[in-house]
């Protein structure tokens, strides 16, 4: 089991940038693959992005592809979505995750532990 810390939210203006953090607890972090989800009000959890446990592969939403970059660091336990060019459609609470895919790597279903998440607000 790993426990993760997400950070790094916040208010910014349209077209502008931010970086979220995942902080994971536990000596298995770097066995694990790592991605980011979001929610927004009213709505289901979707995909963002997601990177093998190597760093080997990353995959990313259509939605975000170009824009975000996600990345990790295996001997600190931590994990990153650096995110550009922020869209007011980008608004959601971010949830960092772990979890070993079988199936589909977009999938919330497929992702064993969760961060707490951090509100991500872009303003018009």
């Amino acid at each position: 089991q790993v426990q993760l810390v997400d950070s790094g939210g916040g208010l910014v203006q349209a077209g502008g940038s931010l970086r979220l953090s995942c902080a994971a607890s536990g000596r298995t972090f770097s066995t694990y693959n790592m991605g980011w989800f979001r929610q927004a009000p009213g709505k289901e959890r979707e995909f963002v992005a997601a990177i093998s446990s190597s760093s080997s592969f990353a995959y990313y939403a259509d939605s975000v592809k170009g824009r975000f970059t996600i990345s990790r660091d295996n001997a600190n336990n931590m994990g990153y979505l650096q995110m550009n060019s922020l869209k007011p459609e980008d608004t959601a609470v971010y949830y960092c995750a772990t979890g070993r895919p079988q199936y589909d790597s977009r999938s919330p279903k497929e992702y064993n532990d969760w961060g707490q998440g951090t509100q991500v607000t872009v303003s018009s």
